[in-house]
């Protein structure tokens, strides 16, 4: 029978998408794991690949088509024998929605070629066949999980890698997960004044109207909702640099036939992982009505994107040396501009930097990225005259912080001892490397 294809969901707040491009063409043959087609979210863009094998016989969504819902059929594939005049959707000459899901590729990319393919899609043993994902299958088959005890997480009840993952650690004791928040509507957010009132304010006046793509959408929603539900308030602290600037430059020449060049950023990430060990209590986020108290120092950093910005998440930042968190950072940032990075790459963290101190910018107030529980804004290392211990007026390099918190998971002493601690190793930076 005729297969739909669905619009995936690619991440867990995903409500719709832009088919970018298709990979395949009506008439082609497609095995299960083939990629299908490129499909943009609000923050990247994703390859899309096959459940089922059969051969395309009509595509119903054009390449380019913005605003796609999730669960929409926007390909059907034909079994051998079958035609594109035989193709009823959605009546009994099909696959029902729930037994047609195809998926998106997972963070983790299909094994290359030469490597050990995924494993047929398996049945039960009542016959019925199970629907996973070719990644879930590989992993089930390599760990002998038995895919029929498993009851799937992805769309329309198929099993994804989470699923086989979270099977296979059943036996540890795990803390009870905390609801998922979903994500807020753009719709929903108070958007002030209409368009409409708006635009007659400026009636004679010459200007282009710009529409918002996904990602403008998402970011006014999420800051809205972060301004509005966050109770901030602002820790303020100044780090002198002379030391951290010789280190770094004594550090650079050694590294330089390695073709590493550490940034102050790079140190800046190092120092904020390490004050999060050291006051644990400000390692949190919140959750609705509870908090999650994070073991390891995963710290997001905003990267700025033409159109918007993502936060890439640098996890166990405090466990690497400067030098890996520099190579790590390159690549994050240059696939975020590409949009190239997936979900689990910018999603999570307890705490994030903003930097724009590289612009000329020497002090400002960052909005707390929910659901973490602070986010530090670092300005531009201004040359200032200040006073000595003994008294004696010098020139330092001096660089403004702004420390914004979530009151509901830090409070005022909390925050400024981890301020404190970043400050510290800013300021003794042979102490990072201990």
């Amino acid at each position: 029978m005729a297969t739909e294809i669905l619009m995936p969901a690619l991440s867990p707040t995903m409500e719709e998408g832009t088919l970018a491009k298709w990979l395949v063409k009506e008439g082609d043959t497609v095995s299960s794991g083939d990629i299908l087609a490129e499909i943009e979210t609000d923050k990247a863009t994703m390859e899309f690949e096959a459940v089922d094998e059969g051969t395309v016989g009509k595509i119903l969504v054009a390449e380019g088509t913005a605003g796609v819902k999730v669960n929409t059929p926007i390909a059907v594939l034909v079994e051998e024998g079958e035609s594109a005049d035989d193709i009823k959707l959605s009546d009994a000459g099909g696959k029902k929605p729930a037994e047609a899901a195809s998926k998106a590729t997972e963070p983790e990319k299909p094994a290359p070629a030469g490597k050990t393919p995924a494993p047929a899609a398996p049945a039960a043993a009542d016959g019925t066949r199970i629907f996973a994902s070719p990644l879930a299958r590989r992993i089930a088959k390599d760990k002998g999980i038995d895919l029929a005890a498993i009851k799937g997480s992805g769309p329309h009840g198929r099993i994804v890698k989470a699923d086989v993952d979270s099977k296979s650690a059943a036996p540890k004791a795990a803390a009870p997960a905390a609801p998922a928040a979903a994500a807020p509507s753009p719709a929903a957010a108070p958007t002030g004044p209409s368009a409409d009132m708006v635009a007659r304010m400026y009636e004679g006046r010459d200007y282009e109207e710009i529409p918002l793509d996904g990602m403008r959408k998402t970011i006014a929603a999420r800051l809205t909702e972060a301004k509005q539900t966050i109770p901030h308030f602002y820790l303020r602290r100044e780090v002198q640099l002379d030391a951290l600037m010789k280190f770094r430059g004594e550090l650079n020449a050694q590294l330089e036939g390695r073709g590493v060049k550490l940034s102050v950023n790079d140190f800046i990430i190092k120092a904020c992982a390490l004050a999060l060990q050291d006051v644990p209590d400000a390692n949190a986020v919140w959750a609705g009505d509870r908090m999650l108290k994070l073991k390891p120092s995963d710290v997001a950093v905003a990267v700025a994107i033409e159109g918007g910005l993502f936060t890439p998440v640098l996890k166990d930042a405090h466990q690497k040396t400067i030098s890996a968190l520099s190579a790590e950072m390159k690549d994050l940032a240059t696939r975020a501009r590409n949009r190239k990075l997936a979900p689990h790459e910018y999603q999570g963290g307890s705490f994030a930097i903003s930097n724009l101190g590289m612009m000329g910018i020497e002090n400002f107030d960052a909005v707390i990225n929910p659901p973490h529980g602070a986010i530090l804004a670092v300005g531009a290392g201004i040359k200032k005259p200040v006073v000595k211990a003994d008294g004696e007026i010098a020139v330092a390099t001096v660089m403004s912080m702004t420390l914004s918190v979530d009151h509901r998971v830090i409070d005022g002493a909390l925050g400024a001892d981890l301020l404190k601690a970043i400050v510290g190793y800013l300021e003794s930076p042979m102490s990072m490397l201990a």
